[in-house]
């Protein structure tokens, strides 16, 4: 029996996001064609662009006159309003951490547990909100979505809670890569510019690796982050600034161009809950250095170049050995290949409908 689900892509403001819009707007399109049954209603904010919500006939777009921008405004009405407008979902799915205390049934997706992890990369005036909004969402939630194993284990240590784990897919133009790939003399690393990301050590460790190929540039594509100003300031004190370039949010399409041309990509994160860039450099069969780190090391299995993120001069190996000795590309093609946003969907849906049903 088909059955009314709900979106709280309220969270959802364009670009301003990274990794959590790209997880919505890929899984809806793949919800799209594995789902043709039920119907879906996401509720978006004035500033969701329609391409949102894929345009078939069981989806409808429906925005609120509410603004991402403004988090207090946005977080009231998720908790006020939402509930009302949602009253008729058999399910409501809340794919960016918070959810409303009152109202249908909920499935809540957690993409990491930063707050609990690392605090002290949270503004002093955030952190108390982050805490109570995320652990309320979670106590309040009927089913709860991780993206890892890595997410699923902190969840059941800070908060005593089960989930379902689901991994993201890999967009499937990034397969098409490989074949147009003219790779030029740069080094590419995908991700905001927070303080987690490593950045810092990464350009020291690029300063030193300079030094014996001073051809090769550093790309550093992503939102400008709370370490942004800090990033630019290393830089510039170690007088980089004509070879390490910062892009800000850049479009899929010039993300695409990106990996094309990349001579490899290096993620030096020192915390994740996932980490699509890793799956995207595989896919797109671009030499990948990546941090020993969970979920990461899972993720890559053996087809990347890894490395202690605390340890520059490791840091700096990885970047000499994406020139010299990097991973063969067809083994990480194939691993890249068992990440499918169509599997993901099937298994949210499952999630989703067993939910309703209880």
């Amino acid at each position: 029996m088909p059955i009314q689900i709900g979106v709280n892509a309220l969270y959802l403001k364009p670009g301003a996001v990274g990794g959590t819009e790209v997880y919505l707007r890929s899984l809806l399109a793949a919800m799209s064609t594995v789902d043709q049954e039920n119907e879906w209603i996401v509720f978006a904010n004035s500033e969701t662009p329609r391409d949102l919500v894929p345009e078939v006939p069981n989806f409808t777009f429906a925005p609120q006159s509410v603004n991402a921008s403004f988090r207090p405004g946005r977080i009231l009405y998720e908790q006020l309003v939402l509930p009302r407008k949602a009253a008729r979902a058999d399910v409501l799915f809340n794919p960016g951490f918070t959810a409303p205390v009152f109202g249908p049934k909920t499935v809540t997706v957690f993409h990491d547990l930063q707050h609990k992890r690392h605090p002290e990369h949270f503004r002093w005036f955030d952190l108390p909100f982050w805490n109570l909004l995320l652990w309320t969402s979670a106590k309040r939630s009927n089913r709860l979505i991780t993206v890892s194993q890595a997410t699923h284990d902190d969840l059941k240590k800070f908060y005593g809670l089960e989930s379902d784990v689901i991994l993201h897919g890999v967009d499937p133009q990034y397969f098409a890569i490989g074949a147009r790939r003219l790779p030029e003399k740069f080094l590419l690393c995908v991700s905001t510019l927070h303080p987690h990301k490593n950045h810092l050590r990464l350009i020291r460790a690029y300063s030193r690796f300079r030094e014996s190929y001073p051809e090769y540039d550093l790309v550093l594509a992503g939102l400008r982050g709370f370490a942004a100003d800090q990033i630019e300031a290393e830089i510039a004190r170690l007088g980089l600034a004509g070879h390490i370039r910062i892009t800000g949010w850049v479009s899929q399409q010039e993300l695409y161009d990106l990996y094309a041309g990349a001579a490899g990509m290096v993620y030096p994160s020192t915390f994740e809950g996932f980490g699509m860039p890793v799956i995207e450099a595989m896919a797109a069969q671009v030499p990948l250095a990546s941090a020993n780190i969970e979920p990461l090391h899972s993720l890559v299995d053996g087809h990347s170049l890894e490395f202690d993120p605390s340890d520059e001069d490791a840091i700096t190996e990885a970047l000499i050995g994406l020139i010299n000795a990097p991973p063969p590309a067809g083994p990480a093609l194939v691993r890249a290949r068992q990440f499918s946003w169509e599997q993901a969907a099937r298994q949210t849906l499952a999630v989703l409908k067993s939910t309703s049903s209880r």
